[in-house]
């Protein structure tokens, strides 16, 4: 069975460290670098970079929850925003963060409101989300008793062996896959595509919904949205944090590399607000797990 081809979030394919080749080389950042145009709201403007269709993290109409914590900063700063939109795949920071206005030394934005925590393309922030991945289902009497990953796998071998598992290709659930002998069941999504109107939520939306697999394997937020959008009709079980393969990752705010006093402004916001920032993504439903305690803000890839 062929999978429709859909992109998944960048901000997932980053933090599993999925390969980057064809990146653009990171800013220099190192003790003696040159000093970068000062593009940090001075002018009272919150330029963000941000994908035009990929909710619930953000689309071009403002409704994804980037979009919000966007907004709730801008007004805490006294700013307006604007959005520089990009799709978020390969090439993304090159074409947004870094890249400048024609004939200007003006970047055409300043800040990524998701990238995973440490993610050495930009300069990170403290996290201010941390969740996990989950599987989704339709409700039906023979999966009632599924409320953990692993009681998937007490389903009658007869049955575990006819089901159609959803994933996308390389991900956490292909290893938990193939350490459970699944792999043979799984249909696979690739990680991107060209097409600009694919949407990781489509494999629930559509494909789960349709009858096309029978679980599902996505990252929390988009999962809890796309289950939310389907109402009764559909169960999530999201993975609970491990040894051996990870399933949560903590995602931060990215700036670029250089900009210090703008770096740190973002991330003194989020230390004091991320009641506010909670707030917002349990209204998307995300999957939230307790953030590291005390995180240490820097201005270097870790």
């Amino acid at each position: 069975m062929s999978a429709r081809k859909t992109r998944f979030a960048f901000i997932v394919r980053a933090a599993l460290a999925l390969s980057c080749a064809g990146c653009a080389v990171p800013f220099a950042h190192a003790q003696g670098a040159p000093s970068l145009p000062n593009n940090d709201g001075a002018d009272n403007v919150l330029r963000v970079c941000a994908d035009p269709n990929n909710l619930p993290l953000s689309n071009d109409k403002g409704e994804g929850y980037e979009n919000k914590i966007a907004a709730a900063m801008a007004s805490d700063f006294g700013y307006k925003v604007e959005y520089t939109y990009f799709p978020q795949r390969m090439g993304f920071i090159r074409h947004t963060l870094r890249e400048k206005e024609p004939n200007t030394e003006r970047f055409k934005c300043d800040l990524v409101i998701g990238v995973p925590h440490g993610y050495d393309m930009t300069s990170t922030t403290r996290s201010y989300l941390h969740s996990t991945y989950a599987m989704v289902f339709v409700k039906k009497p023979e999966f009632a008793n599924i409320n953990t990953p692993n009681d998937l796998l007490k389903l009658p071998p007869d049955q575990l062996k006819k089901l159609r598992l959803g994933i996308f290709a390389q991900t956490p659930a292909v290893d938990w896959l193939l350490a459970n002998n699944l792999i043979d069941q799984a249909v696979s999504y690739q990680a991107q595509s060209g097409d600009p109107q694919a949407f990781p939520g489509e494999m629930i939306q559509h494909d789960l919904r349709q009858g096309n697999v029978d679980v599902v394997f996505v990252w929390g937020p988009i999962a809890g949205y796309f289950a939310k959008l389907a109402g009764n009709q559909v169960k999530l079980v999201p993975f609970p944090p491990q040894q051996g393969i990870r399933f949560d990752y903590e995602i931060a705010m990215g700036t670029r590399y250089g900009e210090k006093a703008w770096h740190d402004k973002v991330d003194q916001w989020i230390a004091t607000h991320q009641d506010k920032i909670n707030t917002i993504l349990t209204s998307y439903d995300v999957p939230l797990l307790p953030l590291a305690s005390a995180p240490v803000a820097t201005n270097a890839p870790q």
